[in-house]
């Protein structure tokens, strides 16, 4: 068993900033990627308004360089996922999928949260032959093709004009009567030819028998229509990845820790930090500035046992 000072359990870019800060801080320090670096901004093509970087930057390459950092400060990176996670006598038990077994005296969790799905006919089964949660990836493949994103909110309307950059013609479908998305994408969305946007719209089924040809919605009113598509893009909202916290920590309603301005959660040296936590605001450059927080708020009960105020 390794002992560390404080075990940051997630690959994205909240777990390597507070992996960063704790490593800096001179705190031995473990962070638990799991097998692919950069949790969600791993699809997206450009993080916009992360200071230093004025024209974005692609979340694939922004972790790769956290990471480099966090490494280079003096922290471990393990690539592999958390499996448990147990109270000890001077702090936690950290178990990992690989088999290893860790103490820790603080732990932050930076799990982040996973993609909603609509939960209609054919989403499942067209997975991988059309359903998708990557414009970067399949966009190239769908020019001149009509592709379907399904959601309202920032995640929605980047992959939308990444479509439309690599020149597919997008349906925007929203169940609200308007963008939920901040106002430079909504502007955007909103001058762009290639992008069609429908409110007060629901998806009732997606069509295709071994691939994608197509969707069945509703409008506000109950009318059916359909609408033919190669490719459909599903971003209606995030459920935090928490399961491992069952018991442990207080969670919302929604399945996120509740924590309070330090990322503390109410149990002593457990904080989170990112889509995980309760009230995130869903920006990158917050998430960076959860881990850092927390890392904070570790470190300080590590060296004078203060936890809440």
């Amino acid at each position: 068993m390794s002992d560390y000072d404080i075990a940051v359990v997630g690959g994205g870019i909240a777990g390597l900033s507070a992996g960063l800060t704790a490593a800096r801080l001179g705190r031995r320090t473990l962070i638990l990627t799991g097998d692919i670096l950069g949790g969600q901004l791993l699809s997206i093509a450009k993080v916009d308004g992360y200071p230093g970087f004025p024209d974005g930057v692609p979340g694939y390459d922004l972790c790769p360089m956290a990471q480099e950092m966090a490494v280079a400060a003096g922290a471990e990176i393990a690539p592999t996922e958390l499996a448990r996670l147990a109270p000890a006598n001077d702090g936690f038990r950290v178990a990992t999928e690989a088999g290893e077994a860790h103490a820790a005296r603080g732990v932050i969790m930076a799990t982040g949260a996973r993609l909603n799905s609509l939960g209609v006919p054919g989403e499942a089964e067209l997975t991988g032959k059309g359903v998708s949660h990557c414009a970067t990836c399949d966009g190239p493949l769908l020019r001149g093709r009509v592709a379907a994103v399904v959601g309202g909110g920032d995640s929605a309307a980047q992959e939308a004009l990444t479509l439309a950059e690599y020149d597919a013609r997008v349906v925007m479908l929203v169940r609200a009567g308007e963008l939920s998305a901040q106002a430079i994408y909504r502007d955007k969305i909103l001058a762009e030819p290639r992008i069609e946007l429908r409110c007060n719209t629901v998806v009732a089924e997606i069509c295709g028998a071994d691939k994608v040809t197509g969707l069945r919605v509703r409008d506000a009113g109950g009318a059916a229509s359909e609408i033919e598509a190669a490719a459909v893009f599903v971003y209606v909202g995030l459920s935090p990845n928490s399961a491992v916290l069952q018991g442990l920590a207080a969670l919302d309603a929604s399945g996120a820790v509740m924590v309070d301005s330090m990322m503390r959660s109410p149990r002593q040296g457990l904080a989170a930090a990112g889509a995980v936590r309760s009230q995130w605001p869903g920006r990158a450059v917050a998430s960076a500035g959860d881990g850092a927080t927390a890392a904070l708020a570790i470190d300080r009960f590590l060296r004078d046992g203060t936890w809440h105020e």
